[in-house]
This record gives structure tokens, C-alpha cells and sequence, in this order.
């Protein structure tokens, strides 16, 4: 049963169903228990060891009761993420007169002190700073009835494991210790054995169903438009709020500063940047005042904005984690979102298994163009709420006015030019050089050659490099796309030899490959038509490299390999 306090407080912020982690900490077998829950970013979970903290600190009272000291105690891994679960603690149990107080580092430890001084009903935090607090005596942690660790995963794979005991070793035995995790690797189990008693494991959905809202995209782009690819996504998709995801600081702020260049409302979310600087870039996002967040994966740890329509990883993810990490700002709360991935030629194979060990299956495309953005502004045009509003007077005088002056069809087209005006150009893209992978296995095997009708009439060219030079597909393929000018569906059978390789290419487009081949430049591979390789090839191609020697004795051995009588000799 809900407090009625934060039962008209979820109302007031359109809670119609309560989330499945949500309803799990309200069970009656959780009632006063300590709970180890498993849950991912974008469940629920700030409201809901809000609620599974509400009952120990109201203790049946409608409101809760004045005191100088915390009830309640949160620690979460990051800034951001403390700050933001303070602000939904805050309206959670803003009419049970709850009051919330940030301990976070990056911010002045003396106004923190000072907000402690004057009482606090929760205690929201991050580990290094909330140490400090208590041992320099000025968080005081003899009344905790309940202390909630959010992210208790992260928290130690970012090192505060010391934190963590001391802060929990330093709280009364008798409080109730509730953590949320979306892994339950070993180290979290061990925590959990030594601070909690008879903890009840709470697992809700995974994340394969945690992220059903989220639709993915494998945007194929050649690696030096990954940024024009950024452009167009942002103009196609258009959501209220982005965040583009980078690897690097530097890569992160290079961006940032072309979006700005390009007429982007964008803002930054580094590492780099003090506290005031995060502070003012979230309250951009939040108010509308920015559309885009360019940020790094360690910055954007427990980000979360309600209007997040889009993710694009204009750096790859490092792993699946990363990934699922990066899309989970999205489709969240039962909202739809997309999460884009920009893969150049080289990461095609790398992009393959990261989808496939996260059980993810996007739809694989190319960048949308400028005339399929400039399609969609067209309907946003005339699908505009404006054209369906009541004028006022004065509207429909200036609208009068400029008929007579223009005539309808000059005030149309003037129309369109402003309209359009409003937003950033695309740009134009060129073919990224590689096919869309991988049709179902299932249907083919794994090894199943090209059949020779799908490209047509084909011929042999033959390339000036081997084997001795370290010929490989891996970088020969994107080389014959972008320097030859093919296309991936152009390109048959590859054979390496020791000297040489020959490729089988579309007829077609043989002529226009062979002068691209010769072009003088730091990257030219001659190239010449040749016949397709011989039976004899193939078979020298397979023989190994080295030849086997035959077998010597060592010394003290006879032929057969038997050892003579005596003690062995070893060389120094």
C-alpha cells in the first residue's frame, strides 16, 4: 500500500502503472527486508528504492517528522547520476515535507556542510564524498534507517569498494540495505553477503526486454563523414533531444564545435568540465534551450532525460555494455527511441558480433540524403500545428496585407524559404563502398560461395601484391572499393598467391577499375585483366609454405627416437 503523500505525487506526474521493479520492492514478501535487485538504467529504479525506502522512514506517519539528522542515505556512482536522483527523491516525497541534500564531488564541500547542518531527511551521494563528510563529522549516520546503493556494479568496478565498506560499516546494523544492480557480478555478491541479512533477490526484466522501446540502426558511412552522417541523422530524425556519443574528450569537443558551426543547438558532457560548466549543459537539455548532447561514455553514466528520441554512437562502442549503456538513454519510460550506429567498412565485421553477443538486431542502411531529408521537412511543413491554429486579428490583417502586396503564390514561396530556413543544410554523402551484411545463416551456410548470376558477366584482374607482401582480405576489399571504385556486391572470389592476387569483378565495371588502379598517388596497385587462376595454381596455392623436414636425432638419441643408456646431455 502506497503512502498516500507519494501515491498523489506519482499521480501528479502521470504514473498511471507503477514499473515491474517498482511493484517487486512493494511485495509483501519485501516488506522490511533487505533487497539485492537486479535492474537496468531506465526501469524505474530511483523511484522505486524510493518507495521501498518511503515505509522505514515515514514509520506509518503521513508526513515525515522534523530531525536533524538523515533517515535515509543514497550513493550512487556518479555526479550526475546523484543530482538526478536527488531531484526525483525531491518530488517523490515533496508532500510528505521530505528534504533532500546532494553530497557530490566537484561541488563546494562547505555549502554541503552547511546544508547537513541544518537537517536532512535523505542523503543523496557519491562515495568519496560522502567518506569525507563523515569522517571530518558533519554527516552525522546514528538515525539511518535505510540506505539504497544504486549502480552498486559500477560503483566498484570504478574502485570505491573502500568507500563503500567504510560508509556501510559506519551506519547502525539494525538499517535496512537495499542495492540495485543491473549485473550481479561477484564482487557486488560479496558486499552484499557481508553488509546485508537475508537479502531477497529481486530480478525484473533483462536486458534484451529492458530495451524492447529502442529500434536499432547500422548506419554504413565511409570513415571520413562520420560527422556529415551525424549531420543528416540529426536533421532526419529531428527528436527533441540527442546525445551523440563520442570515445575521446577531444573527439567529443571537436564535434560539439562543428554541430555548433553547422546551426546546431549543441552542448558538451566531458570529463574536462567542472561541475558548473555539467550543471549549466544539463539545464540546457532540460529547459530546450540545446537539442543535442555530444558526450563521453564515463560523463553520461546515469544520464537521464525524458526526451532522448535519439542515441547516435558517432564512435564505435567499446563492448556490449557500452552499447546497451549508451542506448538506454533512449525509449525510456515506455517512450520509443532510436539508437544509431555510424560503422565504417573496417568495423563491419567487429559491428556483426557486438549485435550479435547482445542479441540486438538492427536494420542496417545507409545515412538518409538530402533529398529524403528535404522530403520529410516538406511534410513537417505542411503537417505544421500552426496551419490549424485560430489567428488572432492582428494576424489575419499582416496575412491581408501581404496577399494584396505579393499575391498568394510569392506568399507561399516566401513561406517555404523561411520555414526551411530555420534549419541546418544536409549534407551530400558519398556510397560508404560495402554491402549490408549478413543475410540469415540459416539460409545459406557460412562458406557458401557468390553465385555468379548475382553480378553478371565477370572477369579476372590480377594485383601486383601476395602473400609475401602480407595480402589480406580484410584490407584488400575496403582498398578495391574505395580506390577501384567498386561496390562490395561488385566483387566475386578472391585468390591470394605468393606474388600476386587475382579478383573476380562485375565485367561492367572493369574498365572504370583499372584506370582508378593506375592513377599515380601514394596508394596506386597496378592492375591488369588476367585469367581466372588454373587448377595447377589452386593446388600450389594450398601447398604449405615451408616444407617439413625430416627428422634428425639429437645428440645422445638414436634414429627411432629412443633414448641410449646414460644421462641425457642438455647444451647450455
Amino acid at each position: 500500500m502506497l503512502p498516500t503523500a507519494l501515491a498523489r505525487a506519482l499521480e501528479e506526474r502521470e504514473y498511471a502503472t507503477l514499473t515491474p521493479v517498482q511493484e517487486a520492492v512493494l511485495r509483501p514478501d519485501a516488506e522490511g527486508r533487505d533487497l539485492l535487485v537486479s535492474a537496468q538504467t531506465g526501469s524505474g529504479k530511483t523511484v522505486a528504492f524510493g518507495l521501498a525506502m518511503a515505509a522505514d522512514l515515514l514509520a506509518g506517519s503521513e508526513r515525515l517528522p522534523d530531525s536533524s539528522t538523515p533517515g535515509a542515505l543514497v550513493i550512487a556512482p556518479t555526479r550526475e547520476l546523484a543530482l538526478q536522483v536527488a531531484q526525483e527523491l525531491t518530488w517523490l516525497f515533496a508532500y510528505a515535507g521530505g528534504r533532500v541534500v546532494t553530497c557530490v564531488g566537484g561541488m563546494s564541500p562547505h555549502l554541503e556542510r552547511r546544508a547537513l547542518s541544518g537537517g536532512a531527511h535523505i542523503v543523496v551521494g557519491t562515495p568519496g564524498r560522502l567518506r569525507d563528510h563523515i569522517e571530518r563529522r558533519a554527516l552525522d549516520l546514528s538515525q539511518i534507517a535505510a540506505i539504497a546503493l544504486d549502480e552498486a556494479d559500477e560503483m566498484l568496478d570504478m574502485g570505491f569498494r573502500e568507500d563503500l565498506e567504510f560508509i556501510l560499516g559506519s551506519a547502525p546494523e539494525s538499517r535496512r540495505t537495499v542495492m540495485f544492480s543491473a549485473t550481479m557480478p561477484r564482487g557486488v555478491a560479496a558486499l552484499a553477503k557481508k553488509f546485508q541479512r537475508d537479502a531477497l533477490r529481486i530480478e525484473v526484466a533483462g536486458e534484451s526486454h529492458g530495451h524492447a522501446d529502442i529500434e536499432y540502426r547500422a548506419v554504413r558511412v565511409d570513415p571520413r563523414e562520420i560527422e556529415k552522417a551525424v549531420v543528416n541523422l540529426l536533421r532526419y530524425f529531428d527528436p527533441p533531444t540527442t546525445i551523440v556519443f563520442c570515445n575521446t574528450r577531444d573527439a567529443s569537443r571537436h564535434l560539439q564545435a562543428t554541430l555548433l558551426e553547422r546551426g546546431f543547438s549543441a552542448v558538451l558532457l566531458s570529463g574536462e568540465l567542472g561541475q558548473h560548466e555539467r550543471n549549466l549543459s544539463m539545464q540546457a537539455l532540460r529547459d530546450g534551450r540545446a537539442k543535442v548532447c555530444v558526450a563521453t561514455d564515463v560523463a553520461a553514466r546515469g544520464l537521464d532525460l525524458p526526451s532522448v528520441g535519439l542515441v547516435v554512437h558517432a564512435d564505435f562502442p567499446h563492448d556490449v555494455e557500452a552499447l546497451k549503456h549508451r542506448s538506454g538513454r533512449t525509449g525510456r519510460a515506455g517512450r520509443k527511441g532510436v539508437s544509431a550506429l555510424l560503422i565504417p567498412p573496417k568495423m563491419n565485421r567487429r559491428a556483426e558480433n557486438l549485435f550479435h553477443d547482445a542479441q540486438v538486431f538492427p536494420h542496417w542502411q545507409t545515412a538518409p540524403g538530402p533529398e529524403e531529408i528535404a522530403q520529410l521537412d516538406r511534410s513537417r511543413i505542411a503537417e505544421d500545428p500552426a496551419f490549424l491554429a485560430l489567428p488572432t486579428e492582428e494576424e489575419v490583417e499582416f496575412a491581408k496585407s501581404l496577399l494584396e502586396q505579393h499575391g498568394a503564390e510569392k506568399c507561399a514561396e516566401a513561406l517555404a524559404r523561411i520555414l526551411t530556413a530555420r534549419w541546418p543544410a544536409a549534407e551530400e554523402l558519398k556510397d560508404p563502398g560495402f554491402a549490408p551484411p549478413p543475410r540469415d545463416k540459416s539460409q545459406k551456410t557460412p562458406h557458401e560461395p557468390r553465385r555468379r548470376g548475382e553480378m553478371g558477366e565477370t572477369v579476372w584482374v590480377r594485383l601486383a601484391v601476395g602473400r609475401s607482401k602480407r595480402a589480406e582480405p580484410k584490407w584488400l576489399l575496403p582498398m578495391l572499393c574505395k580506390k577501384g571504385g567498386l561496390r562490395r556486391e561488385d566483387i566475386g572470389a578472391i585468390r591470394i598467391f605468393q606474388d600476386d592476387t587475382k579478383v573476380e569483378i562485375a565485367a561492367a565495371k572493369a574498365e572504370e577499375f583499372l584506370k582508378a588502379m593506375r592513377r599515380p598517388g601514394p596508394d596506386k596497385l597496378p592492375a591488369d585483366l588476367t585469367h581466372a587462376p588454373t587448377e595447377h595454381e589452386l593446388q600450389a596455392r594450398a601447398k604449405p609454405r615451408f616444407a617439413k623436414k625430416a627428422y634428425e636425432p639429437v645428440n645422445g638419441e638414436k634414429p627411432n627416437g629412443e633414448r641410449r643408456e646414460g644421462k641425457p646431455k642438455f647444451k647450455g
